[in-house]
C-alpha cells in the first residue's frame, strides 16, 4: 500500500515541480509587463485614404479632435420653451462652453453637439461617462437624456473590451483543460501541457506588445485577444502531436529520455515546419493598407514562435522529467500495441475510406461544394450601428434620433478643405443625398464643414452620397472628404486591396512550404485545395448561421481575409500532421498502407487538436462584438470541416486513389 501510494505521489511531485519551474520562468518575463496600448486616430484608417487625410489634418484644428458627441434630450409629450432653456443652461454648466440646443420640427427631440476635449479611447471613455452621469442627475422629470455620436460610440466601443483579455483568457484556458482532460483521461497529464501553453500565452503577449512598440506598429484592443487564442491553440495542437508519439514510443522503449528522442525527432521536421509556415503567412499581413491588421500579422507571428518553441524545447524537457507515470492511469509499458497495430476508429475510418475511396472522395466534394453555396449570397460592410451584439446607448440613441431629425444628424460627413470654404459648402449643398451643411472652425487656412445626409448611417443611399461628394469636389485642391461615412466606404476599399493582394501570397506561402517539406509537387496542390475548399464552405455554411440563426445580415469587411489567413496556415498543420506521417510510413508500406497507417495514428490527434482549436476560435464570442464573433465562428465551422472530413476522409480517399502519383516527382520506397 505505502509502495503504491509512493509510485503515485512521485508523478504528482514531478508535475509540480515542472510546473512551479514554468510558471516561475515565465514570471520572469511577465514582470516586464505588456506593453500600453497608446492608439492614434488613424491607427484603424487605411494609409493613403480621404478619410484618414482628414484624421490627420483634424489635429491641426482648433477643437483638436474629430471626436464629438451629440447628447439627444427627448419627451414624447413635447419640449417647450422653457424646458428648451433649462437643458441649454444644464449643458452650459456641464461644459463650460454655449452649446446650442436645437428642437425637432416634430417638438418631441431637441439635440445639441459637443466637443469632446480628451485624446484616447479611455479618455474618451471617460469623458463620456462624466457627461451621461450628470445629464441623468440633471434633467427635468420627463426629460429623456442619451449621448451618441462618434466619442459615444468609441466609448461604447472600449466599454465592450473593458477586462475583456482576462474574460478571454480564463474562458480559453477553462476550455483546453476540460479537452486535455478528456483527451488523456489522466488527472495529472493535462496539467503539463496546459501550465506550459499558458505561460508561453503570456510570455507571448508580453514579447509581441514590446515588439510592436519598438517597431511603432500600431495595434488594437482585440489583438491581445487574438493573439491568445491562436497561442492557446496553435500551442496545445503542437502539444498533442508531440506527446501523442512520446506516448508511442514509449510502448517501443524502455527508456524514457530514448522514446522522447524518437518522438521529438518524428515531430520537430511537422511542428517547425507548421510553424514556421504559418510565421510566414501572417507576416503577409504586414503588406495590409491599414496599421492596426499589420499589427495583428505581426503579434501573432510573434506568438506561434513562442507556442513552437515551448512546445519543441519546454514541453519534452517537463514530460521526460515526470516520467512514464505523467500518463497514470493508462501508463503506456513496453511491448502493449501502438496506434498504427492497433484496431482503432480510425483504423477503422482508413478501411473505409480504402474499400470505396472514389465514393469517398466525390462525397466529400460534393458536401463541401453544397455549404459553399452559401457564398453566392454574402454580402460585406457591417454598419456602425450592427457591430455589436449587445445595443449600447449610443446606438439606440442614434435611432431615436434618426426618428426627429435627418438621418446623418448624429455623425455628418466632413469636409476639410485649403479652397475657398464658400465654394465647398455650395457644392457640397448641391449634391443629391446631401440634408444639410454647416460650417465648422478654421485655423490657418484649413477649414471644416460639416455636410448631413439624408439617408440612415451606413445604408447604401449613405454610401452613394459620399461618393457624389467627392466626384463633386475631385477638382477642388486640397479637399478631403471624411467622416464615419467616409471611414467605412474607405475601409471596404481597403479591405478588397488587401485581398487581391494578400491571399494569393498566403497561398504562395503555403505551397512553396508544402513542396521544401515534401519534395512533391502533386501533393501539396492537392493538399492547398482542400484548404482552400474548406474555406470556401466554412465561410458558405457560416452565412447561412449568421442570417438565419443569428440575425445577421453582413460580414465586416475584415472577416473574409483574416478567416482565409487562419483557416489555410492553420489547416496546413493538420495537412502536415498527417502527410509526414504517410510519407513516413509509405518509405516501408507503401504508399497505400502508408496514408493508411498514418491515418490510424494521427486520426486521433488531429481530431483532438481540430475539436479544441474550433472551440478555442468560438471563444471570441465571449466579446459582445460582431466581427470577432463572426471571425470566431467561420474559422470554428473551418476546422471542424478540415479536422472531421477534409483531413480524415478526402485527403486519404485521393491519396489512395492516385497512389505513388501523390508523391510525384518524389519516390518512395516500399
Amino acid at each position: 500500500m505505502r509502495e503504491r501510494f509512493a509510485r503515485l505521489l512521485r508523478p504528482i511531485a514531478a508535475v509540480g515541480v515542472v510546473i512551479i519551474a514554468v510558471l516561475a520562468a515565465g514570471a520572469l518575463l511577465g514582470a516586464l509587463g505588456e506593453a500600453n496600448l497608446q492608439p492614434g486616430p488613424t491607427d484603424a484608417a487605411p494609409d493613403g485614404a480621404d478619410s484618414t487625410t482628414v484624421l490627420e489634418l483634424q489635429q491641426s484644428l482648433p477643437s483638436g479632435s474629430d471626436e464629438t458627441a451629440v447628447v439627444l434630450l427627448t419627451d414624447d409629450d413635447g419640449l417647450d420653451t422653457a424646458t428648451l432653456r433649462t437643458l441649454e443652461g444644464l449643458l452650459r454648466e456641464i461644459t463650460g462652453g454655449e452649446p446650442r440646443v436645437v428642437p425637432s420640427d416634430d417638438g418631441t427631440a431637441a439635440v445639441a453637439t459637443l466637443p469632446v476635449d480628451a485624446a484616447g479611447a479611455t479618455a474618451i471613455g471617460d469623458e463620456v461617462e462624466r457627461l451621461r452621469n450628470a445629464l441623468r442627475e440633471g434633467v427635468p422629470d420627463g426629460v429623456t437624456a442619451q449621448v451618441t455620436g462618434p466619442a459615444a460610440i468609441q466609448a461604447d466601443l472600449a466599454d465592450v473590451f473593458e477586462g475583456a483579455d482576462l474574460r478571454l483568457l480564463l474562458t480559453t484556458a477553462g476550455i483546453v483543460a476540460v479537452l486535455l482532460l478528456v483527451t488523456y483521461r489522466s488527472p495529472v497529464l493535462w496539467l503539463v501541457p496546459l501550465a506550459v501553453v499558458g505561460v508561453a500565452d503570456r510570455v507571448a503577449a508580453v514579447l509581441a506588445t514590446r515588439t510592436l512598440e519598438v517597431t511603432g506598429v500600431a495595434w488594437d484592443e482585440s489583438t491581445v485577444g487574438i493573439l491568445s487564442v491562436l497561442v492557446f491553440g496553435a500551442g496545445t495542437d503542437y502539444a498533442l502531436l508531440l506527446i501523442s508519439r512520446y506516448r508511442d514510443e514509449l510502448k517501443q522503449h524502455e527508456d524514457r529520455y530514448a522514446a522522447m528522442r524518437r518522438a521529438w525527432t518524428a515531430t520537430a521536421e511537422a511542428v517547425l515546419t507548421s510553424s514556421v509556415t504559418v510565421v510566414a503567412a501572417l507576416l503577409t499581413l504586414l503588406l495590409s493598407v491599414l496599421p492596426t491588421t499589420r499589427g495583428l500579422g505581426l503579434a501573432c507571428a510573434v506568438g506561434i514562435v513562442v507556442a513552437a518553441f515551448a512546445a519543441l524545447v519546454v514541453l519534452p524537457c517537463a514530460l521526460v522529467l515526470c516520467g512514464r507515470w505523467v500518463f497514470w492511469p493508462l501508463v503506456p509499458h513496453v511491448g502493449q500495441p501502438t496506434l498504427a497495430e492497433s484496431r482503432s476508429f480510425w483504423s477503422r475510418v482508413g478501411g473505409l475510406v480504402d474499400r470505396r475511396p472514389s465514393p469517398a472522395a466525390l462525397g466529400s466534394v460534393l458536401l463541401l461544394g453544397v455549404l459553399a453555396f452559401g457564398l453566392t449570397q454574402v454580402q460585406t460592410g457591417l454598419r456602425e450601428a450592427d457591430q455589436f451584439l449587445d445595443q449600447p446607448e449610443s446606438i439606440s440613441a442614434a435611432e431615436r434620433l434618426a426618428e426627429s431629425f435627418p438621418a446623418g444628424s448624429s455623425d455628418p460627413t466632413v469636409l476639410l478643405t485649403r479652397a475657398d470654404p464658400d465654394r465647398v459648402t455650395t457644392l457640397a449643398g448641391q449634391v443629391p443625398g446631401v440634408d444639410s451643411t454647416r460650417p465648422g472652425p478654421q485655423d490657418d487656412g484649413l477649414a471644416r464643414i460639416d455636410v448631413v445626409l439624408a439617408d440612415p448611417a451606413g445604408s447604401e443611399a449613405a454610401t452613394a452620397t459620399v461618393e457624389r461628394l467627392r466626384e463633386s469636389l475631385a477638382d477642388v485642391p486640397d479637399t478631403y472628404v471624411g467622416g464615419t461615412e467616409a471611414e467605412q466606404l474607405d475601409a471596404a476599399n481597403a479591405a478588397a486591396r488587401d485581398r487581391r493582394v494578400i491571399i494569393p501570397l498566403i497561398l504562395a506561402v503555403v505551397i512553396v512550404a508544402l513542396i521544401g517539406l515534401l519534395r512533391s509537387l502533386v501533393a501539396p496542390l492537392i493538399l492547398v485545395a482542400t484548404v482552400v475548399a474548406t474555406y470556401l464552405a466554412s465561410l458558405g455554411a457560416s452565412w447561412w448561421i449568421f442570417t438565419q440563426v443569428l440575425g445577421f445580415d453582413r460580414l465586416d469587411v475584415g472577416v473574409p481575409l483574416l478567416a482565409f489567413l487562419f483557416l489555410v496556415a492553420l489547416g496546413v498543420d493538420y495537412n502536415i500532421f498527417l502527410v509526414t506521417r504517410a510519407a513516413e510510413e509509405s518509405r516501408e508500406h507503401g504508399t497505400r498502407q502508408g496514408m493508411l497507417r498514418a491515418l490510424a495514428t494521427t486520426g486521433g490527434v488531429i481530431t483532438s487538436a481540430g475539436i479544441l482549436l474550433a472551440a478555442v476560435f468560438a471563444v471570441l464570442g465571449v466579446l459582445p462584438l460582431v466581427v470577432l464573433a463572426q471571425l470566431g465562428t467561420v474559422i470554428c465551422i473551418g476546422v471542424l470541416l478540415d479536422t472531421l472530413l477534409v483531413r480524415t476522409v478526402l485527403v486519404p480517399a485521393i491519396a489512395l486513389l492516385l497512389g505513388d502519383r501523390f508523391w510525384w516527382p518524389r519516390r518512395l520506397s516500399s
